[in-house]
């Protein structure tokens, strides 16, 4: 129903709401910014763009003009098509004539040319991968958690699609049988069937105290709403980013971060149990965090921000 819900909008908005219309509502929105508003907007753009690129105009050889991006119909397969609503919300606001390269999916690499993308690895200086807030509507959820830490269980919990990644496959092997890890792979199509584990639902989760946060094909899908609740979320440090800005995480402030081998994971797991201020504390962190995440009008105001900053760097 979600999903029937989601196209439903997003057509409506594609086909009914005129682009001068959604542009004078996009103008409305950043015009109300407050100046601590507008500072934030500039910073969170500067950590989305910034571009390896020197010379101006930069080439851009695989772009396309705005008025030549259209949704794919006639693919055999329509799982990206959330990609599309998500970039073309923001890129109606600009000429048609402008042009513009991305890449959908999982993009755990660095691009070599500027390029709009949902991932790319934890920023270490410039990057032609410009971040874009896409897939938002199965990456961007956030839960209103009403139980407290100390009610939850002693337990982490993971629940994951597991398959050729190479540190969820080394965490179930560890822990799988570990009485304070309930954790288990939930797809049939690829290892093991032995870690295979039922379902959790989110609510079901919550139940634990920690919750892992163990990047898959780029990052972690269930971060987001690991830090808006009363769990801890518990991973390695990041090597890939979103809009979410992985890599600007504070280890043992805003999560719990352990080695990648996961030796100290009982160790940290019971310091926790034992000092819960200290877990309350990063909760209280993470919850903040992830507060700024949650005004769409304002995200939408930084993604305009981030394509009029790509569009004036690529001359397209």
């Amino acid at each position: 129903m979600n999903k029937t819900l989601y196209y439903i909008k997003n057509f409506a908005s594609l086909y009914v709401i005129p682009d001068s219309i959604y542009n004078q509502v996009m103008a409305k929105r950043l015009n109300s910014l407050t100046k601590e508003q507008k500072e934030e907007m500039e910073r969170r753009t500067d950590y989305y763009i910034h571009l390896r690129e020197n010379n101006l105009p930069i080439e851009l050889p695989n772009a396309i003009e705005i008025k030549d991006y259209k949704f794919p119909y006639r693919k055999k397969k329509h799982k990206l098509s959330a990609y599309f609503f998500d970039l073309y919300e923001t890129l109606r606001c600009f000429p048609k004539n402008y042009k513009f390269q991305y890449t959908f999916g999982d993009v755990d690499y660095e691009t070599e040319t500027p390029t709009f993308v949902k991932s790319r690895p934890v920023l270490n200086g410039a990057s032609n991968s410009v971040v874009c807030c896409l897939n938002k509507a199965r990456h961007f959820r956030f839960v209103d958690d009403k139980k407290s830490f100390q009610e939850k269980k002693d337990m982490i919990v993971a629940r994951n699609k597991v398959r050729v990644q190479p540190l969820r496959i080394k965490f179930l092997e560890m822990f799988f049988d570990h009485p304070m890890c309930d954790i288990g792979k939930i797809n049939t199509d690829m290892g093991d069937p032995k870690f295979l584990k039922p379902y959790l639902s989110i609510e079901q989760q919550l139940d634990y105290k920690f919750i892992s946060c163990i990047e898959g094909n780029d990052v972690s899908t269930n971060l987001k709403w690991v830090m808006s609740s009363n769990s801890i979320a518990v991973m390695p440090k990041p090597k890939c980013e979103t809009w979410f800005m992985e890599g600007s995480l504070i280890p043992d402030y805003h999560y719990i971060e352990v080695k990648e081998d996961f030796s100290d994971l009982i160790e940290k797991m019971n310091y926790y149990i034992a000092h819960p201020d200290e877990a309350e504390k990063i909760i209280a962190n993470a919850n903040r965090y992830t507060q700024k995440f949650r005004n769409k009008s304002f995200e939408l105001c930084v993604q305009h921000n981030v394509m009029k900053k790509y569009f004036e760097l690529t001359n397209a």
